[in-house]
């Protein structure tokens, strides 16, 4: 799949076609979208935080859910695993904010990485004041999904509500930005398309102060949605809908 602004080498012409090779692959394109013009950076100026969630060993104390909050849940959760990969949920994700980084970095952005190992001991808190103080415009935190029923499968974002009590100021800006990668990520990877949920119990966004958005990119419950995930090619789909819905997000300010 090729991206905008992707960079080609043209090896042939004829009339309406040219030959070219992508990531040292041959094939075909129609001329009419080539272009020998150097391309605009889509993410140019623009800094965006990307955590990929949980860690190797989950964290049970307690921290409230928001600033000033007498609810509290656990600092983080351990996560799920797939049934077919065997890959823990902290794996997967880790994986796919890697790449996340790269296409970002590709396009011009610059990425702040909550974390780029398992082995960290980070709060849901912490995680959201890292891109609180970075300087970051937007804030995308990739997690898997898991469910007692097996056949359930498909992908979706998360923000807060209009009346949340903790960052509720950001609600339409995270919905947005929430809207612009589930959009991106659908028409990437053909997965099927669960939703927004609006939630004001997640701790990951309830500290946040900047647009957030969750993605849960499938369930590692069902067979076939976790045996995709754990392919590169698969990997590399989420990553470029990620990286379309956040150009679509700043294009749109």
């Amino acid at each position: 799949m090729l991206r905008k602004n992707a960079n080609l080498q043209r090896i042939g012409i004829a009339t309406k076609w040219s030959k070219v090779i992508y990531q040292d692959v041959e094939g075909y394109i129609a001329t009419e979208y080539l272009t020998t013009e150097e391309p605009s950076s889509s993410g140019a100026g623009h800094i965006v935080a990307i955590d990929a969630g949980h860690q190797a060993k989950g964290n049970s104390e307690q921290e409230p859910i928001g600033p000033g909050a007498t609810q509290t849940k656990a600092k983080v959760a351990s996560g799920t695993s797939g049934v077919v990969s065997g890959l823990a949920e902290y794996q997967l994700t880790l994986s796919v904010a890697m790449k996340v980084k790269q296409e970002l970095l590709d396009r011009g952005y610059q990425v702040v990485m909550i974390r780029e190992t398992n082995d960290v001991n980070l709060s849901n808190a912490k995680r959201a004041q890292i891109a609180n103080e970075s300087g970051a415009e937007a804030f995308v935190r990739i997690h898997a999904n898991g469910s007692e029923d097996s056949n359930v499968h498909g992908l979706l974002t998360m923000c807060q509500t209009s009346a949340n009590p903790y960052v509720g100021s950001y609600y339409e800006q995270s919905k947005r930005l929430s809207k612009m990668v589930l959009t991106e990520c659908i028409a990437t990877t053909n997965a099927a398309d669960k939703g927004i949920i609006e939630t004001d119990n997640m701790s990951g966004i309830n500290w946040c102060n900047l647009p957030v958005t969750i993605i849960e990119m499938g369930f590692m419950t069902n067979k076939e949605e976790d045996a995709l995930m754990a392919t590169d090619e698969y990997q590399n789909k989420i990553s470029i809908g990620i990286a379309n819905g956040l150009d679509r997000f700043f294009e749109n300010e």
